[in-house]
């Protein structure tokens, strides 16, 4: 039997993220001896979009598609790079003419692997349906390749488990992006397909979904705009592993990635420097 391991790092937030990811992924990469490796670049820019200063530092240290999101607007220098770099996606189910590609099918030693960058609708633009789109694109997808990856950046959890039961058996693997905070009802659904809700965020997480907690605050407090800045500290990497069998496209095995785990007990330090003085 053939396989093909697939990484998947979760939204990565500003410099944080990206530090994390320069740090750990070619050590990730290695441990799970990844042949294929997807990074959701959305908020790469200071949370706002993936430019050309971003992309080619995630391409240099081996990812080989990096997908997109309703974010991935908000810089003009990221349509700009979505011109130029096809490895680098948006959507699919944006409007006719919308810059940039919405997949990516890449040649690797192991056949090629197709990787779509998919948009939910529900308490989000209502753009053209996610799942009327992914029928129609796969219709093209599968005459060239069974190895399908999926990141549907979505906010609603009903939609993208829809999705995930509407795809089973039609693709390799599906997550969900977007929500910055991670589930742990990953599986392998019954035709195949493997499957979870959100990945969760590359980021810091001593802040109110990547950014400084007292905007954040503030905007719930007063139910006015504020101004957002990327926070910094506290910073993990996010993500999944899959194991692919080429032959048939389905997922074999798959793995949660959070790293490093929180701090789950509390330490008296002043008892634990006592302790070590006697």
């Amino acid at each position: 039997m053939s396989s093909i391991n697939l990484l998947f790092v979760g939204d990565v937030i500003g410099q944080p993220g990206m530090d994390i990811v320069q740090t750990w992924l070619p050590g990730l990469i290695q441990k799970y001896k990844a042949d294929f490796v997807v990074v959701n670049g959305e908020n790469l820019s200071d949370g706002k979009g993936c430019t050309d200063k971003e992309g080619p530092k995630l391409f240099q240290i081996g990812v080989n598609v990096i997908t997109g999101g309703n974010h991935t607007w908000d810089k003009h220098q990221s349509q700009d790079y979505l011109k130029a770099e096809p490895r680098s996606l948006r959507p699919i189910n944006y409007p006719k003419g919308t810059h940039g590609n919405g997949y990516h099918i890449a040649d690797t030693k192991k056949g090629k692997v197709a990787v779509i960058s998919l948009q939910g609708r529900t308490f989000m633009t209502p753009i053209e349906c996610p799942f009327r789109t992914m029928d129609w694109i796969l219709t093209r997808i599968k005459q060239e390749t069974k190895v399908v990856f999926v990141d549907f950046h979505a906010e609603a959890t009903a939609e993208k488990m829809a999705m995930g039961h509407h795809l089973d058996g039609k693709v390799s693997a599906m997550v969900g992006t977007h929500t910055h905070i991670q589930t742990s009802d990953e599986r392998i659904f019954p035709n195949g397909t493997g499957y979870i809700t959100d990945v969760g965020m590359t980021g810091p997480y001593d802040s109110v979904i990547g950014m400084k907690t007292s905007a954040a605050v503030n905007r719930f407090l007063f139910a006015t705009p504020q101004k957002y800045e990327t926070a910094k500290d506290n910073v993990h990497l996010t993500g999944m592993y899959f194991k692919i069998d080429t032959e048939t496209g389905k997922t074999l095995e798959l793995e949660r990635i959070f790293f490093p785990e929180f701090d789950k007990l509390i330490v008296d330090k002043d008892a634990e420097s006592s302790a070590a003085q006697n």
